[in-house]
């Protein structure tokens, strides 16, 4: 298997915009610092609803993105970013063509 990708979107409960960004960033330093096979952990905010957030993330191989989910600063961070959250998010996870 090659590389994947996987893009979160995430709807944010009114005024919870600036806890999540933090929080996601955060969240994100940990994984540069830590994560080889993680390639791109990226937010984005929609222009036309600033509530919604997508996470593009790209990962080196399914066993990298597993061993993402599995890291205690991951579990941490769902809290921060759950609490922010307006309802659940939309995963979905893509194969890479090139």
């Amino acid at each position: 298997m090659g590389v994947i990708s996987l893009v979160a979107t995430m709807k944010i409960a009114e005024g919870k915009n600036d806890a999540f960004e933090t929080a996601f960033k955060d969240l994100q330093a940990q994984v540069r610092a830590n994560e080889e096979g993680c390639l791109q952990y990226d937010l984005t905010r929609s222009k036309s609803d600033p509530l919604t957030y997508l996470i593009i993330e790209k990962y080196a191989d399914a066993a990298a993105l597993d061993a993402h989910g599995k890291t205690d600063y991951f579990k941490a961070a769902g809290a921060a970013l759950g609490a922010a959250l307006a309802g659940a998010p939309k995963l979905e996870i893509l194969d890479f063509v090139n």
